[in-house]
């Protein structure tokens, strides 16, 4: 009989292991730099080499494995069709309100489940918050948050074609596991691809999604005529205009570490699992570029970046869903791919909607509508990728605005009409 106790969890990093950290970041060995690169090229040299420093000799990884523990985590052993059971790591808050809605959020890359870490108590229990004047009125949620596989704490497989259908398979066991048989998602980066397989695989389970990270194509007269004729009779806003140039910029300037890791993660993840410094610019150059300006302090880097270095498969195995998802696998006709996720997709699965002006790509309301059945929408003039972290204000805002009493969403959980 396979395991599926639910366990406590508590991160607790071995002296060794910082130990080993600190060794590997005192023998750096650093490239030299253009004149005037800025960040045209990539990390700057000065930033990466303050931060390493920072890292080495500043920053209290304790300190920071104290605040995390804050968050309620739990594992339990997760059975996925054709491979390994996996022990998943995961954050879950009951809340106290009985009408509260299951929720499942889910991080992507280079994110982890510490974006989860500024919303879960306030969409938990939104009325024990005295700073928060709307809580009262708020829906509740039931909140969980797991480590996908492959990231974080949690464990992974080494078996091939675990890609989008099993990552979805994972977290709708999870749900289940506990006891959620109808919920809701949210989701950005690859946790916007696998909410939506989420949602064309269970359905008749998952009720409605929220996104923040734009999709779709252009609609065309053959499959959404009411949006193609919108699309054809009005022009482009100046806003959607600075979107397509943001889209275009990241698709030419800012998405080759997409083309790498889709192809030979492998090859890659040699200097990503050897080398602290070679991990902190990977990411750090995200970190900078996907995001509106966010003051990132040296102290939130470098947790950042440490919760990739002490993961419990090793940063390397997290690159691994970009060539998982991207190769042949399975049946063409029933595989979960992500052009499948982007397109349509009904069964009374309702979707919602978020706009950021700094997200990767920033398309026109009615390509991203052409997913499915929207039934709330909302642009913002600030914010970027890492929508929970980055504004926790605006993610809190919408999921509560969707799933109110008056929001597109109300009541798709069967029982929870009130609040």
């Amino acid at each position: 009989m396979a395991d599926t106790t639910i366990k406590p969890f508590t991160i607790s990093i071995p002296d060794s292991a910082l130990s080993d950290l600190k060794t590997r970041l005192s023998l750096a060995r650093f490239p030299d730099e253009i004149d005037s690169a800025g960040w045209d090229y990539g990390a700057p040299l000065a930033d990466v080499q303050r931060l390493t420093k920072y890292w080495k000799d500043k920053h209290d990884w304790r300190a920071a494995e104290q605040e995390l523990n804050k968050m309620p985590q739990f594992t339990t052993s997760i059975a996925v069709t054709a491979h390994d059971s996996i022990q998943v790591h995961f954050i879950h808050q009951r809340s106290t309100n009985p009408h509260a809605i299951p929720l499942l959020f889910v991080h992507g890359w280079p994110g982890s489940f510490i974006e989860a870490s500024k919303i879960w108590e306030k969409l938990a229990n939104p009325d024990t918050d005295p700073a928060d004047p709307a809580g009262a009125a708020a829906p509740a949620f039931h909140f969980v948050a797991p480590s996908l596989p492959n990231f974080g704490f949690s464990q992974g497989s080494r078996k091939r074609g675990f890609a989008l259908a099993q990552y979805a398979e994972t977290c709708h066991s999870l749900m289940q596991r506990l006891g959620y048989d109808e919920y809701v998602t949210q989701g950005g980066d690859w946790g916007c691809y696998i909410t939506r397989a989420i949602s064309l695989l269970y359905p008749a389970h998952c009720k409605a999604t929220h996104i923040n990270m734009d999709q779709g194509a252009a609609p065309s007269f053959a499959t959404h005529p009411r949006l193609a004729l919108q699309h054809a009779v009005r022009p482009y806003s100046e806003d959607e205009k600075t979107g397509l140039a943001r889209t275009k910029w990241f698709l030419e300037q800012g998405s080759g570490y997409r083309a790498q890791q889709s192809t030979k993660p492998q090859t890659l993840g040699y200097a990503l699992a050897d080398s602290p410094v070679g991990l902190l610019a990977w990411i750090y150059e995200k970190l900078h570029d996907w995001t509106d300006s966010y003051p990132w302090t040296d102290d939130e880097v470098c947790t950042w970046i440490s919760i990739y270095w002490f993961s419990t498969m090793g940063p390397a195995a997290s690159l691994r869903i970009y060539y998982e998802a991207t190769h042949d696998w399975d049946d063409p006709a029933t595989r979960v791919t992500r052009d499948r996720t982007r397109e349509y997709i009904g069964g009374g699965v309702k979707l919602g909607l978020t706009h950021s002006p700094k997200e990767l790509r920033v398309l026109p309301s009615v390509w991203t509508r052409t997913q499915g059945d929207v039934v709330f929408e909302r642009s913002y003039d600030s914010g970027g990728h890492f929508f929970a972290y980055e504004r926790p204000d605006h993610l809190i805002r919408d999921v509560r605005d969707m799933f109110g009493k008056t929001g597109g969403a109300a009541g798709v959980v069967k029982g929870l009409t009130g609040y």
